[in-house]
């Protein structure tokens, strides 16, 4: 499967690794997406390069402002993370829903995104808290909108073979914000999602003061609903407001009829649903 598993201890060493075996090595941590693309011949890399011995990409903190996660932070630490449960709910309650107890202690966050799949439960609720991503090569640092790491189903921007991403950040939600999330998936253990829906909401006032909701995996991306963000901004939290909100959200799916996951029609009238959902909790929470 590989002719080579490589160990780094610093990061200056990952990357000359991957600049030594250009094309050929990529990045590995939690490994349970690689390893099985791996297995069933989808990924041609024959070098493997494992960050898990580099110090402090497992941390959570909150730094110059921001909630900032390491590469390393699986799933489960994510989730039961104080810092995040308390200013970040929406990704805790994603990252919670994520397989089962054994794959959240293995699968780390960041590499969920560099994967790039729109089913992706921890990325919804990062577009909506407009996260960001630090990336990382011989030339330097700089950090990019989660979403513009996404330009198609399993299609990331980001290089595993010359660059890593080592850190997620976004803002902490304010006291003054609520959010939400909503997952619908079939009923049996480890089942991915038919629709999810990540809010973040402001009110004041009795009115919408800034609304960000993202969706998945009803495109070959999750996105950001920005025509139903644009309809709540402004206007008075009424049930009224809300459904007109989830019907513009609904309109801006690209759901494909699927075997497992029901026929675009239904997975239309659930991302309207889950969208109100969303917002009426945030409206009562």
């Amino acid at each position: 499967m590989w002719r080579a598993y490589l160990t780094p201890t610093t990061l200056e060493e990952a990357l000359a690794m991957l600049a030594e075996h250009r094309g050929e090595a990529r990045i590995i941590a939690g490994g349970t997406d690689l390893v099985l693309q791996s297995q069933q011949g989808k990924c041609p890399s024959t070098v493997m390069v494992d960050i898990t011995r580099l110090p402090g990409l497992d941390q959570i903190a909150e730094r110059d402002g921001y909630l900032q996660i390491g590469a390393l932070a699986t799933h489960g630490q994510v989730a039961s993370s104080p810092l995040i449960r308390e200013r970040a709910e929406v990704l805790a309650l994603a990252c919670g829903w994520v397989g089962g107890p054994q794959i959240r202690n293995v699968a780390t966050l960041v590499g969920n995104v560099v994967n790039a799949l729109p089913a992706a439960d921890g990325a919804v609720a990062l577009f909506a808290l407009d996260a960001e991503a630090e990336v990382v090569n011989l030339r330097g640092r700089r950090w990019l909108p989660v979403a513009e790491l996404y330009r198609g189903v399993g299609l990331c921007t980001i290089d595993s073979c010359v660059e890593l991403v080592t850190a997620l950040r976004f803002r902490a939600l304010g006291p003054g914000q609520r959010s939400a999330y909503e997952r619908l998936a079939p009923r049996r253990v480890l089942a991915l999602p038919i629709v999810t829906v990540a809010a973040v909401i402001e009110i004041a006032e009795g009115r919408f003061v800034e609304a960000r909701i993202a969706v998945g995996p009803v495109a070959p991306t999750p996105f950001r609903a920005v025509r139903a963000e644009a309809a709540l901004v402004g206007q008075p939290v009424t049930a009224e407001v809300i459904a007109q909100a989830a019907a513009l959200a609904a309109a801006d799916a690209q759901p494909r009829d699927s075997a497992t996951r029901g026929s675009r029609e239904y997975r239309l009238d659930m991302v309207e649903a889950l969208v109100r959902r969303a917002l009426s909790q945030v409206m009562t929470g």
